[in-house]
């Protein structure tokens, strides 16, 4: 499937009125065949190209006399990751990349639409909480969590399945603090990708970032739980808590975070250090070509528009991303990271066109093809298409 509608091929019986299908222009249209006698072939004369023009827009106009029918979207997913310690002594990321959801669950649970899931988690003060939440999350999501069943896209599901997202966020929360091996002056913040046919919903505590890719535009699926936004520091002071430095309480430069129990309050207690995640939802359609997740050592030293270009530059050039994945990690080391460092890239679509020199768009790129004509064909062409056609 490319980045445009898939198209569903069918057979259909020649019974009274046959048809067939054809697409123009991610547009189904349906055309009745109408059966004639064996007549000499006649080869037409090459129309112009602004005869061509003119026939495409009276066709596009025809009104009642067409039938039309759009497209559904569906995702053609994969993925590829990479993690590098950077420049620290250790390194306290993991990561979940499971591109067929169903498959990994199976038998305990199984989703009648395309299922996926991914993970960062960027552990502090130790790698501790982050491989729990590795070793533990498909039964902290879904086993024990009485994940809803039903897909389809309706209100009553999306919310079903926000709420479970959102109780084993706190859910793992308490199973950390319940663990004697973890440290609880340890934590990590968490960020997950789910994907249910055509919706994404992203789930974020902490400071890692998920971006994605619209038709070359980023658009940025969480926001980063730092003391600088402002939302949360509203939140942090209304419930005791302070900001020095640019750090919550002095301490921890998030202010949301699995974990950490030496600086949250009892169970029930407005803290002002939190586990409950922001949940954003998006439906996804032909223009959503890639998903970037990737911690903060990624975000801190790039912006999500700069990360989005070199994936998709990347994704043009060899359509792997597995290798932009790394390629990214390596953006983030070029410009000097302090930090672990761990991306995924999730591609909704099969291959993405053009190539790279369609990355930006110039007012003659209109010619770069034609450098094989005469001066005098560029010259006519060049008038052709400044005119009003």
């Amino acid at each position: 499937m490319g980045a445009g509608a898939e198209v569903m091929h069918q057979v259909v019986p020649l019974l009274e009125a046959p048809f067939h299908r054809c697409v123009v222009k991610s547009v189904e249209v349906v055309e009745e065949v109408v059966a004639v006698a064996p007549m000499p072939v006649q080869v037409a004369a090459p129309a112009s190209p602004k005869a061509v023009v003119q026939e495409l827009k009276r066709f596009s106009n025809a009104g009642d006399s067409v039938s039309v029918e759009p497209l559904q979207f569906v995702p053609s997913i994969r993925s590829g990751s990479f993690a590098d310690i950077g420049p620290r002594r250790y390194m306290e990321d993991e990561h979940i990349r499971i591109d067929d959801l169903s498959a990994h669950l199976a038998p305990v649970l199984m989703f009648s639409e395309l299922s996926a899931f991914y993970g960062v988690f960027d552990g502090h003060g130790g790698s501790d909480a982050a491989a729990y939440m590795k070793k533990h999350a498909m039964k902290l999501f879904f086993e024990d969590a009485e994940f809803p069943q039903a897909s389809q896209e309706d209100k009553m599901f999306a919310e079903s399945v926000e709420d479970s997202v959102r109780k084993a966020f706190l859910r793992a929360d308490l199973a950390l603090a319940d663990d004697s091996l973890i440290n609880r002056s340890s934590g990590t913040t968490a960020l997950t990708a789910l994907i249910l046919g055509r919706q994404l919903l992203v789930a974020n505590a902490g400071d890692c970032r998920a971006v994605l890719c619209r038709k070359g535009v980023a658009v940025e699926m969480s926001k980063d739980h730092r003391p600088t936004y402002d939302a949360e520091r509203q939140r942090v002071i209304e419930s005791g808590g302070y900001i020095e430095d640019g750090y919550l309480n002095g301490v921890l430069s998030v202010t949301r975070a699995l974990c950490d129990w030496d600086m949250k309050l009892p169970q029930g207690s407005a803290s002002p250090l939190i586990a409950e995640p922001e949940i954003r939802w998006t439906t996804l359609t032909e223009d959503d070509e890639f998903l970037i997740i990737g911690c903060d050592g990624i975000w801190d030293v790039m912006t999500s528009q700069h990360a989005v270009s070199t994936v998709r530059k990347g994704l043009r050039r060899h359509d792997d991303p597995e290798r932009c994945a790394r390629e990214l990690a390596m953006e983030a080391k070029r410009l000097e990271t302090f930090d672990n460092l761990t991306v995924i890239v999730v591609c909704f679509v099969s291959e993405l066109s053009g190539g790279p020199a369609s990355l930006e768009p110039t007012s003659n790129s209109r010619l770069r093809c034609c450098k094989s004509l005469s001066p005098e064909a560029l010259s006519k062409l060049r008038r052709w298409l400044d005119s009003d056609h």
